[in-house]
């Protein structure tokens, strides 16, 4: 018998929530139905499988990720948008460091495509388009932004900052000062570079890679 009151939206906050708690791997259908005190055969009903569970949470992830840092961005521009954009996903990921991994998780094209996946990539090439970058240089930055900050942010998280100075606050800080610097004076192409076809521009890597 299915609990009262169990859907598949309530299902997928608790797994979010417990993503954040114990890791995003731990994630499970038969850990959520021990949460809920229930068989696991009781959320079938509502979950194709764990895997089916871990999408959710990731699209969850990304669409309140997307929702935060667009919310950052608003009427900024330039340094200031860059600065917001990549403090929004930093303090994402401290605050919800299940979540955050469940946004990098690989989705299949069919929800990658309903997702907010999109968005992250809109929104992190609007703020390229304030250095006067365009294609392929743009995909080029897009891809270099994403590196670092969730290069950064995976590094800070797992403790490999800890024991020396300067504390993290301030090398971030000048990471993206480097980063400004550095797009606005982008280099130029070098001999022989491709301008990559429209179909092949990429629509995810805005969310961190």
């Amino acid at each position: 018998m299915v609990r009262a009151g169990l859907t598949a939206e309530r299902l997928t906050q608790a797994g979010a929530e417990m993503a954040d708690e114990v890791g995003f791997d731990k994630v499970t259908v038969a850990a959520l139905a021990r949460h809920f005190g229930v068989k696991d055969a009781s959320l079938y009903s509502h979950l194709k499988s764990s895997q089916d569970l871990k999408t959710r949470i990731a699209l969850l992830a990304l669409a309140e990720l997307a929702d935060r840092v667009a919310a950052a961005l608003a009427g900024r521009a330039g340094k200031d948008a860059l600065e917001a954009f990549a403090n929004a996903y930093r303090d994402y990921a401290r605050e919800h460091p299940g979540r955050y991994t469940a946004a990098r998780l690989r989705l299949d094209p069919e929800a990658a495509a309903a997702g907010a996946g999109v968005r992250h990539s809109q929104m992190t090439r609007a703020i390229l388009r304030g250095y006067d970058l365009t294609e392929p240089d743009q995909t080029h930055a897009v891809r270099l932004l994403g590196s670092v900050f969730h290069g950064y942010i995976s590094l800070e998280s797992g403790g490999s900052f800890s024991h020396s100075a300067p504390g993290t606050d301030e090398t971030w800080s000048r990471v993206l000062d480097a980063l400004d610097a550095l797009l606005r004076n982008w280099p130029a192409p070098r001999p022989g570079e491709n301008v990559p076809a429209e179909s092949d521009t990429p629509t995810r890597e805005g969310s961190g890679g």
